[in-house]
């Protein structure tokens, strides 16, 4: 009987060992994943990215701030860095009209852009959705029951997973939608947010991190 027991008392420290050692590694794998991220807004300026356009851009108590100027037009703040494959991760939090926008693997001409946008704009305008400017517009919108993801007002969470030809975002942490094309496949270029036209849009910024990935992962 006692052989019994030490036997399950013997596997049981087993188990727990290699289920630390598990916990352990993934902790480990989250941590180095962490670490490879770069900051693109460093809190403080707006080095390392180009303004396009007239509307204003500034830094504000470690916060970045677009916000419509008097010539109500497009306004893109755009990297000066290209990325390819990567996953981006902001907080943004929508102040007045919050119709903005993060541009992938584009380019900027004057206030003209080439590149698709993951959608941020007013309670239910498809924020998370993919449009493609100057092309064929609206790539995916995401469904209706999803609409109710977006906090108005308050600070949200994007990410946005580009590798090949594959697209997926998340708005604070659920998955709004996922799409494969091969024109975004082959394309490179810049971060870029942007001010829609109009006036009277308020849009903050914080937490801009971008983790390069090789496409197999």
């Amino acid at each position: 009987m006692k052989k019994g027991i030490i036997g399950i008392l013997l596997f049981a420290s087993i188990v727990a060992c290699k289920d630390k050692k598990e916990e352990v590694q993934a902790s480990s794998a989250v941590e180095s994943q962490q670490s490879s991220k770069t900051d693109l807004f460093n809190g403080e300026n707006l080095e390392n990215w180009t303004v396009h356009g007239t509307e204003k851009w500034y830094v504000e108590d470690g916060e970045l701030i677009c916000e419509s100027g008097p010539d109500k037009e497009y306004g893109y703040l755009a990297t000066k860095q290209s990325f390819k494959d990567f996953e981006l991760d902001l907080d943004f939090k929508q102040e007045a009209d919050g119709n903005s926008g993060v541009f992938i693997r584009s380019s900027v001409d004057g206030t003209k852009v080439s590149g698709w946008q993951v959608e941020v704009a007013p309670p239910g305008n498809d924020t998370g959705g993919i449009y493609e400017s100057y092309g064929r517009e609206w790539l995916v919108q995401i469904p209706d029951e999803k609409e109710d993801i977006l906090k108005p007002g308050k600070w949200n969470h994007l990410k946005i997973r580009a590798v090949g030809d594959s697209v997926t975002t998340w708005l604070n942490g659920e998955k709004m939608v996922e799409l494969k094309d091969e024109k975004i496949g082959a394309a490179e270029g810049s971060i870029a947010l942007q001010i829609h036209s109009g006036g009277g849009i308020k849009v903050r910024w914080k937490n801009i991190k971008i983790r390069e990935i090789e496409e197999n992962n």
